[in-house]
């Protein structure tokens, strides 16, 4: 009896009681949240990722004919070389699906293309052979230049507008 009269004004006192919120519980900004998780401009992240491996390296020079609204780079330094790697991204704070995403890493430490995503292999105008595919909401473009693997990836739906 006792536990079912604290369990009722346990009860009682959740359904009364009142939250408060202040104009300071808005969500941090992008410019706030993706320094605190490595970002920083494309530039500086590119500068950081060719002094490491002593070697330049080419970004595609068009992105995907949507609106973004943010671009930030973060050079992954991991233990040892296997799982470092440069990554671009794009995105609209107003917009979720306007996401587009640059990985390159070193072709001796490339990832290996699982063949039951791949929708189809071509030739771009270079001469270079590209691997299209689809996996978890995204569509990837995976090519290999120079000695970097490169991977673009665009939100499947906006890819109708790439």
């Amino acid at each position: 009896m006792t536990k079912t009269i604290l369990f009722l004004v346990s009860f009682i006192t959740l359904l009364f009681s009142t939250v408060y919120a202040t104009t300071s519980d808005k969500p941090s900004s992008y410019e706030e949240i993706y320094p605190e998780i490595g970002y920083k401009t494309v530039e500086a992240a590119s500068d950081d990722f060719e002094k490491h491996f002593n070697e330049k390296l080419k970004l595609p020079l068009r992105v995907p004919p949507v609106s973004f609204t943010h671009h930030f780079g973060r050079f992954n330094d991991l233990d040892g070389d296997a799982n470092d790697s440069f990554e671009v991204t794009l995105i609209n704070d107003k917009i979720s699906e306007n996401h587009y995403k640059i990985d390159v890493r070193p072709l001796k430490n490339k990832l290996p293309i699982r063949e039951k995503y791949v929708i189809k292999t071509f030739e771009l105008k270079n001469g270079i052979v590209a691997t299209y595919m689809t996996f978890s909401g995204f569509n990837f473009l995976v090519f290999e230049r120079d000695n970097w693997q490169y991977t673009l990836n665009i939100d499947k739906r906006v890819s109708n507008k790439a």
